[in-house]
């Protein structure tokens, strides 16, 4: 769970620490199932693209702590990079894109497929929103692919989507593989932020589909069903339910409140992240800049200003 200078500011950031989340997205699930119910009946599910395991803490909580028969509920938790251990989530470092990662998945649940599978990964955004979203949408591909193998028919599929304008062929996908499609928007969720979370229910894959790694996007060229008409359409202007979830008294995340507000019942403390990052990509970067600050550290006067009386502050590393 990182921070920047907004999130010192975030209250989902500073709620996911004071309630032991190891990342604010925890709120986003919790508010996707206050307004589906996706979790009823729940007993196998996969949390895909997982680090550093907000999702996957969820899950616990409201499916294994609040089971009678917590031994029955299995979590698999998938990531291509090392993820902190969860008592009860069985940590998988596999790659969506493989065959091999799921068939580990149906092993771990003795042959039996998921009931809900979910997938909150996202790219390291660049600021170029068309490489951005089509970035994205490639992640999204490989999820809906392997939840193509994984899934038991009727299950859930929740994922994260970045809303633009050529997000129409896979609105169409999604239609093609579940009954139900809706496009939710958690009041965690910033508005200034183009993401928002499909929510696909039913899953009945087209009569005569065939799950295959090599080809996730079902298309006209290869379609030889009666589904081949549905990918000919107008899939421009196709439109999907857009549903926010969360009503006024919850917390909007666009705005900054004060530290009272909290509603803790107590003066605000601070509070580390819950889960620092495991081995993250700027390891080097501070590695350097810590070598650095140690091989040439600051002088006396920068710290103390004897004759004006002035106190600074030393500079600290993270």
């Amino acid at each position: 769970m990182g921070r920047c200078s907004k999130d010192k500011r975030d209250i989902y950031y500073r709620l996911a620490k004071e309630e032991g989340w190891r990342a604010r997205s925890a709120f986003k699930l919790l508010q996707i199932d206050e307004e589906f119910n996706i979790f009823k009946g729940v007993t196998r599910v996969v949390d895909l693209c997982a680090a550093p395991g907000s999702w996957s803490q969820v899950l616990l909580r409201k499916l294994r702590h609040k089971s009678a028969a917590p031994d029955e509920v299995k979590i698999v938790a998938v990531d291509l990079q090392a993820m902190a251990p969860l008592e009860g989530v069985t940590c998988m470092q596999g790659d969506i894109t493989k065959v091999e990662t799921a068939h580990a998945i149906i092993e771990h649940f003795s042959g039996d497929k998921a009931q809900l599978v979910v997938c909150d990964g996202a790219p390291d955004v660049t600021g170029l929103h068309d490489l951005d979203e089509f970035v994205q949408s490639q992640l999204l591909v490989a999820a809906l692919n392997i939840v193509t193998h994984v899934l038991l028919p009727g299950g859930t599929f929740v994922a994260k989507i970045f809303r633009g304008r050529d997000v129409s062929l896979l609105y169409a996908q999604f239609e093609l593989f579940f009954q139900h499609v809706e496009i939710a928007k958690p009041r965690a969720s910033r508005n200034s932020s183009i993401e928002a979370f499909v929510v696909c229910r039913g899953y009945s894959p087209p009569p005569g589909y065939t799950p295959t790694m090599s080809n996730p996007l079902l298309h006209a060229s290869s379609a030889t069903h009666d589904w081949k008409d549905q990918l000919l359409g107008p899939v421009d202007r196709l439109i999907v339910p857009f549903v926010t979830c969360g009503d006024l008294s919850a917390y909007d995340a666009d705005t900054s409140y004060s530290l009272l507000e909290l509603g803790i019942g107590e003066p605000y403390s601070y509070k580390p992240p819950v889960q620092p990052p495991i081995n993250p990509a700027y390891q080097s970067a501070l590695d350097q800049r810590r070598a650095t600050a140690t091989a040439n550290p600051p002088p006396a006067h920068d710290i103390q200003d004897q004759e004006s009386g002035h106190q600074q502050s030393p500079f600290i590393l993270p």
